[in-house]
């Protein structure tokens, strides 16, 4: 059994605590047409540096029935920026156009396969699973960036035409596992996409 999520699989329902106070599971979502859910984090330099083009995104597509949802899976043993408070500070801050998750046993990290912050996946009406890897091929530094590969997948979705590219490499720091080495991954967490062998 593959570690991430694969294509055509049904999103894995969850229940988690958001910065708005509330609690979410993937019910509450029911009325997106598409949804987006992307495994995120206070601190990670790519986050930081892509959260803005994120932001756009969710923002052009919102009117088309797309909803965004940002699941913070990090521990806060290995990263203390990661904890529940500084998630809630973040969205005082800036202001997302997603619900913020804090997803605390990491149960959620888990059944989605979540590799790296961010993390993306996109889910069509049905709650099936048509796209998963980056949002944009230079996260850390967006100006330098040539291929928003979650816009695309959107609009093509959105204008009925098969997803082109439906699997990528995320792009990002790993997530930090509870009782873990800040750098640890699961023993069968591997790329969604093989790297081609550099030519010696």
């Amino acid at each position: 059994m593959a570690f991430t999520l694969q294509l055509g699989e049904k999103a894995p329902d969850f229940k988690l605590r958001a910065t708005d106070g509330k609690s979410y599971s993937l019910s509450d979502f029911a009325a997106a047409k598409t949804l987006v859910i992307f495994f995120t984090c206070n601190h990670c330099p790519y986050v930081l540096g892509s959260d803005e083009v994120t932001r756009q995104t969710a923002e052009r597509f919102a009117p088309q029935g797309v909803r965004f949802v940002g699941i913070n899976a990090n521990s806060e043993q290995t990263h203390p920026d990661d904890d529940f408070a500084h998630m809630v500070e973040r969205m005082k801050e800036k202001n997302f156009p997603w619900a913020y998750l804090r997803d605390d046993s990491q149960e959620a990290a888990l059944a989605y396969g979540a590799l790296r912050t961010p993390h993306f996946y996109v889910f069509d009406q049905d709650r099936k699973l048509i796209y998963t890897g980056r949002g944009v091929d230079n996260p850390r530094e967006v100006s330098k960036m040539t291929t928003n590969d979650l816009a695309r997948t959107l609009e093509e979705h959105l204008a009925g035409k098969p997803i082109s590219v439906p699997l990528t490499n995320p792009i990002g720091c790993n997530v930090k596992w509870n009782n873990q080495d800040a750098h640890w991954m699961p023993a069968d967490a591997c790329d969604l996409v093989p790297r081609q062998a550099v030519p010696a």
